[in-house]
């Protein structure tokens, strides 16, 4: 049995569906009964209850033979952003004592680019901190550190499709790492049914590198229509994204992340390393394309 949070994101999902492809046993961990109803009618069996509370996540894990955790964005705290990275912290510790408890031998973490830097990253300080939690607590621990999510560029189709422009902070002809979430997916899967000799680190991107600049001739050729990608200067991220409503502490974080990737810290530790998915820019795109 293997078992995994996050179902109702787009990694969680992705890897479920990955190892239901391959007819591995399957529990997920869903917050209502609701939200697991389709899952149970794709075989997979349903553990309801909160991640961050350790006496269920002990419960839902026993006897599982990996285990695929993930700290998602918790916007309560985020008008600071101390408030934000120490609740993530907290989140974090709760879930290490409920595998702890659980005795787990296998466990995948979402992790990202970047995060072998203590600070200075923004929001993926939380999985640096994460990373140190479960670093030699377990027999087998994976840190998939995922580049960009495509899935990050969904919000933007709506304005892509409505005025023909793709907003971007930084220069749009500029290719970096990407990754969509089935690439994920079956990444965390294949580390889940091939468990590492201790602590080991898979850096993810996508099957190339795409700047703004390709995905918006992307979305031109999905929607019908032109896109062009629209270059706002990196250091008003955090203000523009405050102005949109974002939590005050999370739009200083992201500015920070923004800012970060001129300074070379949102790159990969082990570049040499590099492990590549095969879903294209087209098919990752289509997705978000099509529910909108």
């Amino acid at each position: 049995m293997y078992v995994v949070a996050g179902v109702t994101g787009h990694t969680g999902a992705a890897t479920a569906e990955a190892l239901l492809a391959k007819k591995q046993p399957v529990r997920v961990i869903v917050r209502s009964a609701a939200k697991g109803e389709s899952w149970k009618q794709k075989g997979a069996e349903v553990a309801v209850g909160d991640l961050a509370d350790p006496g269920f996540l002990a419960r839902a894990v026993s006897g599982a033979k990996g285990v695929y955790v993930l700290s998602p964005p918790d916007l309560s705290h985020a008008q600071t952003a101390k408030g934000f990275l120490d609740d993530r912290l907290a989140f974090a510790t709760r879930v290490v004592e409920g595998l702890v408890a659980g005795k787990v031998t296998n466990v995948v973490l979402l992790s990202s680019v970047g995060a072998q830097h203590a600070a200075g990253t923004g929001p993926i300080v939380t999985a640096h901190r994460f990373e140190n939690l479960l670093r030699g607590t377990f027999p087998s621990v994976t840190f998939v550190r995922a580049s960009y999510f495509i899935d990050n560029w969904a919000g933007l189709v709506p304005v892509a499709k409505k005025d023909g422009v793709l907003p971007n902070f930084g220069p749009t002809g500029f290719k970096f790492h990407q990754v969509a979430s089935t690439d994920i997916g079956a990444a965390v899967a294949n580390a889940l049914l091939h468990p590492a000799d201790g602590t080991t680190v898979v850096a993810l991107a996508g099957r190339e590198d795409w700047s703004p600049d390709d995905v918006a001739a992307t979305l031109a050729s999905l929607l019908g229509r032109q896109v062009r990608a629209i270059a706002n200067p990196v250091e008003g991220a955090g203000p523009a994204l405050a102005a949109m409503g974002m939590p005050a502490g999370m739009a200083e974080l992201y500015g920070e992340m923004y800012a970060s990737m001129g300074k070379g810290l949102m790159a990969f530790e082990h570049p040499q390393r590099l492990t590549r998915g095969s879903t294209t820019l087209r098919d990752a795109l289509a997705v978000h394309v099509e529910a909108h």
